[in-house]
């Protein structure tokens, strides 16, 4: 339920680009904070389109990577680019919804059932978020998503019930999501996520959503090793450079940037699909337990989400922009998924 409500623990598996500031020499140098791990299929797909973007047409860019959350998490990242510190960032709808709310849209919990539900809408989405980050002062430079959002805990469960009876990891200092929680019966235990595995190792917290590919990575998933297979939301984002920064990249360089942006985000997108898959067959082989979910348990999840629909709309996300995801959702619905783009 919300953006954070969708723990951006998974973080950095996505999107990838950068631009920046202009630099004395001829070259302009871009400096690109990411909490995708060094050494990662994410952060090789960075290098080699700073590579490309080197070479472009009317003066190389230089991009410098700093991967690893090196820089901090989101928020950190959110801050350094206003100040200048650093010019671009590959975020998930957390920390773009620092920027503006209405990313947060394309993670309303059970609002997609599939990728290409998501897909479709975030295609025609697209130019109203990208409208309104540069309004705030940044250019989209790709999207991309980290896999499908499930819960995680210490013991069995199915039902929306049986959660409620455990103590959920919630993001510290968001507080509306961390109200609409509560509201919907459950019990959000506010931490940074840097805290997930000391609270589950402490019993402060016995619960988390994530990615299966953030459950792998961390191996929260050893000290929770229950997972439900129900995909509560999709963790997106994108790759955001600074308007200001943008700017003082060279006109006939933009074009070849862009190109190589949007190719970089294509990869990871498919990337990352399948390594969430094959993250869940690598748990499975150290103990995961996945839970089945029937349509009667689905239907329930499907019910509890739709309940604290309506705290979402106009707190968590813009109600024009959840509105609108809504009908382009039940328009890919109604064609039965053969709408073009789907």
């Amino acid at each position: 339920m919300g953006h954070r409500f969708l723990l951006s623990g998974a973080l950095a598996l996505l999107a990838a680009t950068v631009p920046a500031a202009a630099s004395p020499d001829p070259e302009v140098v871009l400096k690109m904070g990411t909490t995708a791990p060094e050494g990662s299929s994410w952060h090789q797909i960075f290098k080699e389109m700073g590579e490309k973007w080197r070479q472009a047409p009317g003066g190389g860019v230089v991009l410098r990577i700093y991967p690893g959350g090196v820089l901090g998490d989101e928020p950190d990242l959110v801050r350094k680019m206003r100040v200048g510190q650093i010019q671009a960032a590959a975020l998930t709808a957390a920390g773009l919804s620092d920027i503006d709310k209405s990313v947060a849209a394309l993670q309303i919990p059970m609002m997609f059932r599939s990728y290409g539900e998501l897909d479709y809408v975030r295609e025609r989405l697209r130019p109203t978020l990208e409208k309104r980050l540069e309004e705030k002062g940044f250019v989209v430079l790709n999207w991309g998503d980290a896999g499908w959002v499930m819960f995680f805990a210490k013991e069995p469960f199915t039902t929306p019930d049986d959660l409620k009876k455990m103590k959920l990891f919630a993001w510290a200092g968001d507080n509306d999501a961390i109200e609409i929680w509560k509201a919907a019966g459950f019990q959000p235990v506010p931490l940074p996520s840097t805290e997930i595995l000391t609270g589950l190792q402490t019993g402060l917290i016995n619960a988390f959503d994530t990615t299966p590919l953030a459950a792998l990575s961390s191996q929260w998933f050893a000290l929770a090793p229950h997972m439900l297979d129900l995909k509560w939301a999709p963790l997106v984002g994108a790759t955001v450079v600074t308007r200001k920064a943008w700017e003082k990249v060279p006109r006939e360089a933009r074009p070849a940037l862009l190109k190589s942006a949007e190719e970089a985000g294509q990869r990871l997108r498919v990337d990352i699909r399948q390594a969430n898959d094959k993250a869940i067959e690598a748990m499975k082989t150290r103990g995961l337990k996945v839970l089945p979910v029937t349509p009667a348990v689905e239907a329930a999840w499907q019910r509890a989400a739709e309940s604290v629909h309506p705290r979402i709309r106009g707190t968590i996300v813009p109600a024009p922009v959840f509105d609108e995801v809504k009908r382009l959702r039940d328009e890919f619905r109604a064609t039965g998924g053969k709408t073009a783009g789907g």
